[in-house]
């Protein structure tokens, strides 16, 4: 199974949204089949094959991740960041301040599905491959 480390060197390679696609290519050949990454803390739970699970530890400072979902400014963050515009923390911080908790990312689907706190799917994106 993989490693956390071998996820840490796949995510040391991703300088802004637009290098998401290569990064997913790469975890997959790890075995990664989901992930789950939460905004507030960035730990994320990776998932494989036969119930294997690792979790990331999340950074000391947490962001408050707003009540109320802000669609429209989340899309458009994510537009900016996907372009090379911002990096993943400034892109966590926006996703924090548009009311997004977590994302889910299922490599069978090859989707991401951004949610808010109540848990309600905001958007679902197909990745590029």
């Amino acid at each position: 199974m993989f490693t956390l480390q071998q996820i840490h060197e796949a995510h040391a390679k991703v300088k802004s949204g637009a290098d998401f696609p290569k990064y997913m290519q790469d975890i997959i050949a790890l075995g990664v089949t989901s992930f789950e990454t939460f905004v507030f803390d960035n730990h994320t739970h990776y998932y494989g094959p036969h119930n294997f699970e690792i979790t990331s530890e999340g950074f000391k400072e947490t962001l408050d991740v707003a009540n109320d979902c802000n669609s429209e400014q989340f899309q458009s963050d994510l537009k900016a960041h996907q372009q090379g515009q911002t990096d993943y923390m400034t892109f966590l911080q926006d996703c924090a301040q548009s009311g997004i908790e977590k994302w889910i990312v299922v490599m069978d689907e090859m989707t991401c599905t951004y949610y808010d706190k109540a848990g309600n799917a905001v958007l679902v994106e197909t990745i590029p491959s």
